[in-house]
This record gives structure tokens, sequence and C-alpha cells, in this order.
């Protein structure tokens, strides 16, 4: 689908039920590469020298780009006293456009 006919379908409302139902269960391809990188990690370790690699594998040993994502910080909400300023920031932080433009 087309981000044009995307925006025309898609109302602001139902979109962000999405982004929030990604915040609780993630999907798509960084996960189709999580659950790769877990069947892998466990091939590694069913073959690997427990004696020069005592540590098991795990997906993050096995992914590139997955580097620090699990030992990063889960970030707490911004919530701001001014309901046009709040929106103003949500606009800005999905969608890149300040208020003015």
């Amino acid at each position: 689908m087309s981000v044009a006919r995307c925006q025309m379908e898609v109302s602001s409302a139902e979109f962000t039920d999405w982004l929030a139902y990604h915040q609780i269960e993630p999907f798509g391809s960084q996960m189709d590469d999580l659950r790769a990188g877990a069947v892998t990690a466990a091939i590694y370790n069913v073959n690997r020298n427990t004696e020069k690699r005592p540590e098991p594998f795990g997906p993050s040993d096995v992914i590139p780009w997955i580097d620090g994502l699990s030992t990063k910080p889960k970030q707490e909400p911004v919530l701001l006293d001014d309901p046009v300023a709040q929106s103003a920031m949500l606009r800005a932080s999905i969608f890149g456009k300040r208020a003015n433009g």
C-alpha cells in the first residue's frame, strides 16, 4: 500500500492504535530477524565447544544490528501539561513535522 493511500484509508486514531500495539507486541521484519537469530543461536549452542566458549550464544551474537538493543533502558513517557504542546511533540516524533510547518 502506498503512503498516500494509507493516509486516505487509515485515520490518525487507528494509526496511533497500531503504534501503541507495536509497543506491546512488536511485529515486522526486525522481529522476524530476532526469531531467526534465536534459532541460529540454538544451533550454534548445540554445536559449540563449551571449553572454548562456556557462555551460550544469544540472538544478539548472531544479528549484527541488534547490538545494545536488549540493554537499552525503557524510556519513561513524556507527558506535558499543555495538550497542544503534547500533540505537537507527538506529531514531530511520529511524522517529523513541527507545529508550524
